[in-house]
């Protein structure tokens, strides 16, 4: 017996060491950093500026030194490094999902065709090791997506930084997910062993049900019973615009079908998340205002016959077209901390800096909802940002030393910084 309990005592002991750090905490009076190089995110820069935080909030950012206008304030030298807004990962399961071969931790794909319903708000783990490998480089902000089917649910915008969802949530419920039919499916030929594409025999149907489902709710709403069916109750926010709909479609014609079905069922805030390169296309989002989060840059080219660079060009060609772009790397919930070397990849293709860090961090807060408080570093937002020695669109300089969520200071270690310094030790080595 007593070999068990100091057994067991051993274990809880090992797991303590074990777990993510604690929330952040904000410092109880003024912060004024100085001497830093300033990217305010919507293209302005300050070369050697100042920012003052208080109470959670930015309270004055200016290009030069504010050290005397605020003597009583808390100061801290940025000589050197570089300060930018919290970066912004649309579009992924992060929170939603821990071991990818282990089903109980996966938890955003339901049962079922239709689930408006569905919130990933509630299923939302801070207590996740994957969050702050992510945060450590400088994503601070992440959209906990549901998937699956054909209306997967509702996602929710959150910090990486919280001891529960309740914390953590930067807006609830901020829009809806639809996974627009395909006109062709893949299929597996099992006399010739290779993959073909087939004819979509339920493509209109499908496309007839959504109808259907959307009048429904309009229906409901409009006889004066909101609840009497979650599902299409679910449905209301997105047709009175208090919540986007965000519309995964895989080719051009897709698209455009998916924008003009939002303009026959009275969708106020459709949002693209995929890739487009036909005129017919980008004109068509162009012409309904309709914004893009793009597939990620590092990607192959949609067709055979594309231009090989294709994924890395095409931020640049629709930014040019007048088009509101973000960008997202869907790739898989724990390489989403990729997402500001894959925005750093347009630069080679046809953007500045100033516009490929606009693309995941001004561009996604607007085209989330979330640009009042986010997105850009000026007077009246959050107090999100992060400090790098390096250029954070570069992975050879990028480096993050510290980050700031509302004003409060975020631990950077994270399991994998302590399975490097163990290993590091034992085999004595330096970094």
């Amino acid at each position: 017996m007593k070999k068990l309990i100091i057994f067991l005592f051993c274990l809880l002991t090992g797991a303590a060491f074990a777990q993510n750090p604690g929330a952040g905490k904000a410092a109880p009076g003024p912060v004024l950093f100085y001497n830093a190089h300033i990217f305010v995110g919507n293209g302005t820069e300050h070369a050697s500026g100042s920012m003052l935080i208080e109470k959670g909030l930015i309270k004055e950012i200016s290009a030069s030194d504010l050290s005397a206008k605020y003597p009583n304030a808390q100061k801290v030298n940025v000589e050197g490094k570089h300060i930018y807004p919290g970066i912004i990962s649309p579009a992924n399961t992060l929170g939603l999902a821990e071991i990818e071969s282990s089903r109980p931790t996966l938890d955003y794909n339901e049962l079922g065709d239709y689930n408006p319903n569905v919130r990933a708000l509630v299923a939302y783990n801070t207590d996740s090791e994957i969050i702050p490998t992510v945060r450590g480089n400088g994503v601070l902000i992440t959209q906990a997506t549901p998937t699956g089917g054909i209306i997967s649910g509702r996602s929710s915008i959150f910090y990486l930084d919280g001891w529960n969802w309740e914390d953590a949530v930067l807006k609830a419920d901020d829009g809806m997910w639809l996974h627009w039919p395909r006109r062709m499916t893949p299929s597996f030929n099992f006399q010739t062993m290779t993959r073909e594409l087939q004819k979509n025999e339920r493509y209109q149907k499908t496309i007839d049900e959504l109808r259907e489902l959307f009048a429904q709710s309009v229906a409901q709403k409009e006889g004066g019973n909101p609840y009497d069916n979650l599902k299409l109750s679910a449905l209301n926010g997105v047709l009175t615009g208090e919540q986007r709909l965000f519309i995964e479609a895989g080719t051009d014609k897709e698209v455009i079908e998916a924008v003009n079905f939002c303009k026959e069922a009275g969708v106020k805030y459709p949002v693209v998340v995929g890739s487009v390169t036909s005129e017919l296309a980008i004109q068509t989002l162009k012409e309904n205002n309709v914004p893009i989060i793009v597939s990620p840059t590092h990607r192959l080219p949609d067709r055979a016959d594309s231009d090989v660079w294709e994924a890395y060009k095409l931020p640049a060609y629709l930014v040019k077209k007048g088009l509101t772009v973000g960008l997202h790397y869907n790739d898989s919930y724990w390489r989403t901390r990729n997402l500001p070397f894959v925005a750093g990849s347009t630069v080679a293709h046809g953007l500045t800096k100033a516009e490929a860090l606009a693309l995941i961090t001004s561009s996604n807060a607007k085209i989330l909802g979330i640009d009042k408080w986010v997105g850009t570093l000026e007077t009246g937002k959050h107090a999100t940002f992060i400090i790098s020695e390096g250029d954070i669109l570069d992975m050879r300089t990028a480096k993050v030393t510290r980050a700031f969520i509302r004003g409060a200071e975020v631990n950077l270690d994270d399991k994998q910084k302590r399975l490097a310094k163990k290993y590091f030790e034992k085999y004595g080595l330096e970094k």
